[in-house]
């Protein structure tokens, strides 16, 4: 993940694998109570009903924007350069979307979101990415 040395990062996108809608919500939430559903960005930005404090916290130390979308609601260019990998995070540059971490790398994250900004800070640096006025 090299060579993106001018690309600039304007903000963090994270993309949860579940719908939006009040039904894919429900069914995400019934299926992840049975065993049968998992986003692990999801598991690392909410708790039972509603986000983290401890994300909020982490989010808002972030030198840009983390915006998140789900499968049925990301912008166009987001869902191209994802292509079907979700969950995921990317960085919104003016090149387009740079995938940073994809399902794996969240699960290792283990649903803390202190472990998902480390990681995002090593995948922008391994990218050779530069953070927005930095």
């Amino acid at each position: 993940m090299s060579g993106h040395a001018d690309a600039e990062i304007q903000r963090l996108v994270g993309v949860y694998d579940a719908d939006h809608t009040l039904r894919g919500e429900l069914a995400y939430w019934v299926g992840a109570r049975l065993g049968r559903a998992h986003c692990a960005l999801c598991d690392i930005t909410h708790g039972l009903f509603r986000e983290k404090d401890e994300w909020k916290t982490c989010s808002a130390g972030l030198p840009v924007p983390f915006d998140t979308f789900h499968r049925d609601d990301q912008p166009d260019d987001v869902r191209a350069a994802l292509a079907g990998t979700y969950p995921a995070v990317l960085a919104d540059t003016a090149v387009g979307p740079i995938l940073l971490l994809g399902p794996a790398e969240l699960d290792a994250c283990d649903g803390s979101p202190d472990r998902l900004v480390v990681a995002i800070e090593t995948a922008v640096e391994r990218a050779g990415l530069r953070w927005s006025g930095g």
